[in-house]
């Protein structure tokens, strides 16, 4: 199977469900998308399980998430060249070259209304996979750099983030990967998308990724607190309503800028290339990580 033969089946279905011509949507290297008239096709990474999908996709149909979670144009779960396919609305993305625009008020809110809903409200859900995915995205590294000997100090200098996840998060919904290109507008609002990782587990989880760019440097601090005051403001129970955040946000935040400096070093190592400036920023980031939790490590208790 090639990719030209996914892509071409790809357009088959969504000519059949959105009516217009097809074309591919740029996105990571282990997803293919193509949007069609009314409707993307998205086909999920190579091996991605059907159980936990088909009760993703269940939930996402739920009417417990309307207006938080975009809704599946059909719940069905196709197969097209081993890759499972599903068919979404189509919508507007954030776009990259606003950055002034950016809804991050928005998505806060959003995620605090996903945080709000009990989980016995909707079919059972799976793990979130958000603390997997670091593992995950981790174990493509070889150590054959000294960037990526950095990132592999700094995940084994990480505690046991996924079973502390599970115990934060136990019986809370969570989208499992939150960030601005997981949002489009459509029906003049705002909604998250791609229910890949949606399920139960620690929703600090979902502010994970801002937090990670804030401590990085990466992130304007005052986009960084309009975003948690939004958060908050909207009952966001991911972090205390008042206080210092970073007890809940600290452990996440960590492994996701460990998860973020892997995909980077693995992706200039395949593309041939040096480390960029954010890319750097990201593998100075993990040598600071080693060398905070050195420090608690080594301070003496009674």
């Amino acid at each position: 199977m090639s990719d030209e033969d996914l892509i071409e089946e790809m357009g088959r279905i969504g000519a059949r469900y959105g009516g217009g011509p097809a074309t591919t949507v740029p996105t990571r290297p282990d997803v293919a998308i193509v949007r069609a008239g009314s409707v993307v096709v998205k086909a999920h990474a190579p091996g991605a399980a059907r159980e936990p999908l088909e009760r993703r996709m269940r939930a996402a149909a739920h009417p417990a998430l309307d207006g938080i979670l975009l809704r599946p144009v059909t719940e069905e779960i196709m197969t097209v060249h081993d890759r499972l396919v599903t068919v979404w609305p189509a919508g507007t993305p954030v776009d990259p070259d606003d950055p002034g625009a950016a809804p991050w008020e928005d998505g806060a809110r959003l995620l605090a209304r996903l945080h709000a809903v009990p989980a016995g409200a909707l079919p059972a859900l799976p793990p979130a996979g958000g603390p997997a995915r670091v593992g995950r995205t981790v174990t493509r590294l070889t150590g054959g750099s000294a960037a990526e000997q950095v990132v592999l100090r700094a995940f084994a200098s990480l505690p046991d983030f996924e079973e502390a996840a599970g115990r934060a998060g136990a019986g809370l919904p969570a989208h499992g990967d939150w960030h601005l290109g997981q949002m489009v507008r459509t029906g003049g609002r705002w909604v998250l998308i791609d229910a890949d990782d949606l399920g139960l587990g620690d929703p600090a989880w979902d502010l994970a990724r801002p937090a990670a760019w804030f401590a990085a440097g990466l992130l304007e601090p005052e986009v960084w607190h309009r975003f948690l005051a939004a958060y908050r403001a909207a009952g966001g129970n991911a972090v205390p309503a008042q206080g210092d955040p970073w007890e809940r946000l600290n452990l996440p935040a960590q492994a996701l800028t460990v998860q973020l400096a892997a995909a980077a070093v693995a992706a200039a190592r395949r593309e041939g290339r040096a480390l960029d400036e954010v890319e750097s920023v990201l593998i100075d980031t993990c040598q600071r990580i080693v060398q905070f939790r050195s420090a608690c490590h080594s301070v003496p208790t009674q």
